[in-house]
């Protein structure tokens, strides 16, 4: 298998971003974040979208990007949490590139996102609970998926940066990337 991309899924505060980029500086490829990619092509954050358009709404948009995204060569791209929920979106994914899912434990997605204000889904009286139950749904999808599951509780973004790319750099496409650290 030579792989000309890879993605990264899983919950919010897992470090799929942080990661990515990473990754990409080690690979030598470009870095991508999908939710980036909905705002600046919107010219309006997430946020609004949710509460202009609902989570519907935001997930057409998502699908739309990740489409056009996973078509690209030699890009690490970072999902959001939530688009594994579309059978599209994991179609495409599975189908053109490395999928790695960043695993974090409910503690570690609250401790991570608790100062975050761009979070529509987690605007709620008990976050925590939520983030619970988003993973009760999302975990088994993103498993699905997944070539690669890494748990990233306690781990430094190097780390799991090192570890995507010890686990992928055999399969590289030759001349596609650079793997010099």
């Amino acid at each position: 298998m030579s792989i000309i991309n890879v993605f990264l899924i899983g919950p919010m505060g897992a470090g799929k971003t942080a990661v990515g980029k990473q990754l990409a500086r080690r690979l030598g490829w470009e870095f991508v974040d999908s939710d980036r990619e909905i705002e600046d092509r919107t010219g309006v954050d997430i946020s609004f979208i949710f509460e202009k358009e609902g989570e519907e709404g935001f997930r057409q948009r998502e699908c739309k990007v990740i489409e056009d995204l996973t078509t690209r060569h030699n890009v690490v791209l970072a999902t959001g949490g939530g688009a594994v929920l579309d059978s599209a979106n994991r179609t495409v994914l599975a189908g053109r590139g490395y999928v790695v899912y960043l695993f974090a434990s409910v503690d570690q997605q609250a401790e991570r996102t608790r100062t975050g204000r761009n979070r529509p889904l987690l605007n709620t009286e008990d976050p925590r609970a939520r983030l619970g139950e988003l993973m009760e749904v999302r975990d088994p999808l993103y498993r699905q998926v997944a070539d690669l599951v890494l748990h990233t509780d306690g781990q430094r973004v190097t780390q799991v940066a090192e570890e995507i790319h010890r686990n992928i750099k055999d399969s590289v496409e030759p001349g596609a990337g650079s793997f010099d650290p």
